[in-house]
């Protein structure tokens, strides 16, 4: 099975692990401290403004927590996001008011963030689809101007920027996520960045139960009971520790090759699915865009899609489509809610295998079953689509 996603995981992985474990300090420690400053230093901000953490959705929810969010507050986010930014929201009592995104980019503008703007609004969360940064300078413009807090839900774009500038560091508060599937991969893990130092500070507590002092070792140095608790914020265990860490630490040296391997993927769906009729391509980045290509995305008829990505999974190719518009699902559905851009998305697109492991080769089998299988839809009296090697037999 050629896969849509997939890590990239090696011996030195192994071996930072295996030195993780030789220390018989598998919590958080100084490769976490290590892992939080070399990210920092990534995204060019200071190092105690960041946070390793177990999610990207646990990010979510420390925004959450840190906007003190509830009944009567309204949070602007797209249709077109993954199910935890609405989650986190909602979990709050506070009410999720989703916005359209464009059809093409999936990305929400800055139009269409406004337009969903209430009286009540007291944040905004986007999320830079598939790695594309999007509108993001200019939505973070619009919530500055109106006092709103903007959180980057950053998971997909842990390498792209906006003219130099980092994606997650546009906003207030933004979380990253370091999940098996993702362009950076630590198993479970993810980031935290707030703007504010004050913030930073209170999410580092709140991320840790809500104690002042993380470390019983640290409180030895300031009290004579460093066993007792000093809380006075509730808090959840949001943390990340050393065996993530260091895995971390090894795949963010590697984390710029894997970004220009998916850029060498991205090209070659460009250049030999540009003349496919019926297929529409991502746009082209905007100068000065720089994406983390977590996603590849094609479009077609909506009678088509789903076919497609069946003929597709039966030749051992598997696609999938993230993320289906919120507005639609059981738990978020808005009667009388319409959002073109996301619907008609929602219904036209299929991400295709893009991850550093996939050989040229394995390029060309997608490329070639998702031109056979398109062409044999769009013929007259449509057979069923073979492949070459069923062809050779």
């Amino acid at each position: 099975m050629i896969n849509v996603f997939q890590p990239c995981l090696g011996e030195e992985e192994a071996t930072a692990v295996a030195e993780v474990f030789a220390s018989n300090w598998t919590g958080r420690g100084p490769r976490t401290k290590d892992f939080e400053a070399e990210f920092a230093a990534h995204l060019e901000v200071p190092p105690e403004q960041v946070v390793f953490i177990n999610s990207c959705t646990a990010g979510l929810f420390l925004a959450a927590a840190l906007l003190e969010l509830g009944p009567g507050d309204d949070v602007v986010l797209p249709s077109v996001s993954f199910v935890a930014a609405a989650n986190a929201v909602a979990a709050t009592g506070a009410r999720p008011v989703f916005c359209d995104s464009d059809v093409r980019t999936l990305n929400p503008t800055a139009a269409h963030v406004e337009q969903a703007l209430t009286p009540r609004t007291k944040a905004v969360v986007v999320l830079h689809y598939g790695g594309y940064p999007g509108d993001i300078a200019a939505i973070a413009q619009v919530c500055r101007r109106r006092g709103i807090t903007l959180v980057e839900d950053a998971a997909c774009s842990v390498a792209s920027r906006v003219d130099g500038v980092a994606c997650g560091t546009f906003g207030d508060l933004a979380t990253w996520s370091f999940d098996s599937m993702k362009v950076l991969v630590t198993g479970d893990g993810g980031a935290f960045y707030a703007r504010d130092p004050d913030l930073a500070k209170k999410a580092r507590e709140l991320a840790y139960h809500g104690l002042e002092n993380a470390s019983a070792y640290e409180a030895s140095r300031v009290s004579d009971r460093w066993w007792e608790p000093s809380v006075r914020a509730f808090g959840h265990r949001f943390i990340g520790n050393d065996t993530t860490a260091a895995i971390g630490l090894v795949q963010l040296r590697k984390l710029s090759g894997f970004v220009a391997r998916r850029r060498d993927i991205a090209a070659l769906y460009d250049q030999f699915l540009a003349d496919v009729e019926g297929v529409r391509l991502p746009p082209p980045l905007p100068h000065g865009h720089a994406s983390s290509y977590y996603f590849y995305w094609v479009q077609f008829d909506a009678d088509i899609r789903d076919r497609v990505a069946k003929d597709l999974l039966d030749h051992d190719i598997f696609t999938t489509f993230r993320y289906p518009a919120l507005h639609r699902i059981p738990a978020y559905a808005s009667e009388g809610l319409s959002l073109p851009g996301a619907e008609a998305a929602a219904d036209r697109t299929l991400l295709l295998p893009l991850h550093p492991g996939l050989s040229n080769a394995e390029v060309s089998t997608v490329i070639d079953a998702l031109r056979r299988s398109v062409e044999g839809i769009r013929a007259p009296g449509r057979g069923p689509v073979t492949s070459p090697a069923e062809t050779a037999r």
